[in-house]
């Protein structure tokens, strides 16, 4: 094999051809939508629906995944890059799926940089990031713990309390946009929507409102979102369902559990439930389901985060 990325991307494909993981990137537009508890909660019904589910924690942040669930990661993808332990150590169990740490590996390959050498024909790595058998580390040890996954939820990076969506990541894996139904909430998130479809060319997002009043006021919001989407950007979003405002999922959180787990019965349990079920049919494209897991490994091999760009035009008319 070269020492390039496309054939470094080739490779992985060929690798994990009729790997049927799906892969799922749970987002919003700014921090505080409840991105996290979602993913938790989404995790434990798609494992009460008889999935295997695997979470890539890629937040650096107070109150990412590892916190909410009370665990502590003795090692993460960033050790197992390096060698020092093995891959199935980086692996917290103990919720009925599996935590893989991956927020100082996203940093480390933040600032990372691939460069042709002076030949032009091979490449190296400069700074501080990964070095090149850090990377072939890396990719195995996904590949290795990826084995048998139904599911990969990633829990998408934050960057100063915005998304910070890699490029490859975001034109491969499904993409799940948390939405909180204020106005900010909503323009937050079409923000972010239409950066990653100008930016990225992706044409389909999956919509979950969260902390909504009723069903009501959650299709409201949806349908403002996909007609000015629709619009202004020829863009599909897909209704996926929505979570009513409800202190059973706070009240679940501070014990460290999802709500499915803590009160199966209530009506946020049930439409986690329900949110699992419509996120595991979900259409995707080929690419995804032939390849979602080689897309999470290259997006990790890639810069981690982007400069977030400032684009305005046409949200003012979701809210209104």
């Amino acid at each position: 094999m070269r020492s390039d990325g496309v054939d470094q991307a080739e490779g992985l494909r060929r690798l994990l051809v009729g790997n049927q993981t799906q892969v799922v990137t749970v987002v919003a537009g700014q921090a505080g939508m409840g991105r996290t508890s979602a993913t938790l909660n989404l995790a434990a019904a798609l494992v009460r629906s008889g999935k295997d589910v695997l979470v890539l924690d890629e937040n650096h942040a107070q109150d990412n995944l590892l916190d909410s669930l009370g665990l502590f990661a003795q090692h993460d993808l960033l050790d197992v890059a390096q060698g020092t332990c093995r891959p199935q150590d980086a692996v917290i169990g103990g919720h009925g799926f599996g935590v893989l740490s991956a927020a100082r590996a996203m940093n480390a390959l933040a600032v990372s940089r691939l460069s042709a050498d002076e030949r032009g024909n091979a490449a190296s790595f400069s700074g501080p990031g990964l070095d090149w058998d850090e990377w072939h580390r890396m990719e195995a040890a996904l590949t290795e713990i990826s084995a048998g996954v139904d599911v990969m939820l990633v829990d998408g990076a934050m960057l100063a309390g915005q998304a910070a969506v890699s490029s490859s990541l975001a034109s491969g894996a499904s993409m799940l946009v948390v939405v909180e139904g204020t106005p900010s909430g909503i323009t937050d998130s079409y923000a972010l929507i239409k950066r990653l479809a100008l930016e990225n060319a992706r044409l389909q997002f999956g919509i979950m409102v969260n902390k909504a009043v009723s069903e009501k006021a959650a299709m409201t919001v949806f349908e403002n979102m996909s007609k000015v989407a629709r619009r202004n950007l020829e863009v599909r979003l897909e209704y996926l369902g929505y979570v009513p405002l409800d202190d059973r999922v706070s009240c679940a959180t501070q014990m460290c559990k999802s709500v499915v787990d803590v009160y199966p019965a209530s009506a946020s349990a049930q439409a986690y439930l329900e949110l699992a079920h419509n996120l595991l049919h979900l259409p995707m494209r080929q690419d995804e389901t032939e390849n979602g897991v080689a897309t999470i490994i290259q997006s990790l091999m890639s810069q981690a985060s982007q400069p977030l760009r400032s684009i305005g035009k046409g949200i003012a008319h979701v809210v209104n």
